[in-house]
């Protein structure tokens, strides 16, 4: 039988560790819940009066440009709510006025970009009609012209736009139509990219599936089924690659599963508790968030827990699900703090330990 290996069950020891660190240096009392980094207290500024929309997804292509997705509150689709850490239908905070049935301007801000301070400084709204909600936002690292991908949802799509957002370069799946098959996603999820241009797609939310594509959007591979065993799947929120292995999220099943590049069930790792994103990174980790405790962790790549930090809650540097995570090409991290209806940066701590910190993706040689 394959070896797996159980994650969350040293956690607390491993939490002590992690922030043993930070707290030597403190004279008396203190209690870490940002481990190595320090939050920038109301970074985020979206420049809308009574903002209550759901930030989803964060992409920071650099410092001075953070993409954003957010998501109307009321717009929870039938069959398709937004959920709480724990997994449970959210239940409203705010109420979002309207105009006659319909939204006010304003209401809807799918796409922004932030800069260094928070502040937008673009908003895509060109594209509300075609977006119903950005739930993934990532640039291709393998393309020079750094092409904008967007997991569009409720609507079963994937889009690419162009940098600028003034052209939308590619469609894969049909408007508005769930399907399983090579042509048809049903609420995906997420997407990663290999150095060829092709990439998986986290199919996700009904399929429970991984499929692949080539850099035209045209269908390659794919596998899972709902279910528990060994390649299957509940809830496939996010995917992840390395040269040899396809790292994907099984929310619901609380486990990471590892695959290689043709669908090949290699391990599993479980005990991750609703991981929302999990990211290959540089120095050869695995770093995920999971929603349901307000946890960041990073695993070395045989599943052995390395370092965790954070807790749930509405406070500054606490998250209410922790739905997509980034780091940019300084070392600084962010969070689409999804219930909290903002999006967090956190800056490294002076003489933090790197091995602590949430580490760049993996962009892979060509």
């Amino acid at each position: 039988m394959k070896k797996t290996h159980s994650v969350w069950g040293v956690s607390l020891v491993a939490l002590c560790i992690a922030a043993a660190g930070p707290a030597a240096a403190q004279e008396k009392g203190g209690l870490d819940l940002t481990g190595p980094y320090d939050v920038v207290v109301g970074w985020f500024k979206p420049g809308i009066e009574g903002w209550n929309q759901r930030v989803v997804s964060v992409n920071a292509e650099d410092p001075n440009r953070v993409f954003i997705g957010a998501v109307d509150r009321n717009d929870t689709r039938e069959g398709h709510p937004m959920l709480t850490a724990d997994g449970k239908v959210m239940k409203e905070k705010t109420t979002v006025v309207r105009d006659n049935n319909n939204f006010d301007k304003g209401d809807v801000n799918n796409i922004m970009v932030l800069n260094a301070n928070g502040e937008v400084i673009e908003n895509w709204s060109q594209w509300n009609s075609e977006i119903s909600i950005a739930h993934h936002i990532i640039i291709d690292p393998y393309d020079p012209a750094h092409a904008v991908w967007v997991v569009d949802r409720f609507n079963h799509r994937i889009l690419k736009f162009s940098n600028d957002g003034k052209q939308l370069l590619l469609k894969v799946g049909e408007k508005g139509v769930p399907g399983n098959d090579e042509t048809h996603f049903h609420d995906p999820a997420s997407l990663a990219f290999l150095p060829d241009g092709s990439f998986y797609v986290a199919d996700g939310y009904t399929n429970s599936r991984v499929v692949k594509f080539d850099k035209n959007g045209k269908y390659l591979t794919s596998w899972g089924s709902r279910g528990s065993a060994p390649g299957q799947f509940s809830l496939v929120h996010s995917v992840a690659v390395d040269a040899n292995r396809v790292y994907v999220a099984d929310r619901n099943n609380d486990r990471i599963q590892i695959f290689d590049h043709n669908g090949k069930f290699l391990d599993q790792w479980p005990g991750t508790a609703r991981v929302t994103r999990v990211i290959t990174t540089e120095d050869k980790r695995v770093c995920v968030s999971a929603t349901q405790y307000g946890r960041y962790a990073c695993y070395d790549l045989n599943g052995k827990l390395v370092s965790q930090w954070g807790t749930l809650g509405s406070a500054a540097g606490v998250s209410d699900n922790a739905h997509q995570i980034d780091v940019d090409n300084e070392g600084n991290f962010y969070v689409a703090d999804a219930n909290n209806n903002r999006v967090q940066k956190f800056v490294p701590k002076k003489n933090a330990n790197k091995a602590q910190l949430i580490g760049k993706e993996l962009v892979l040689k060509k």
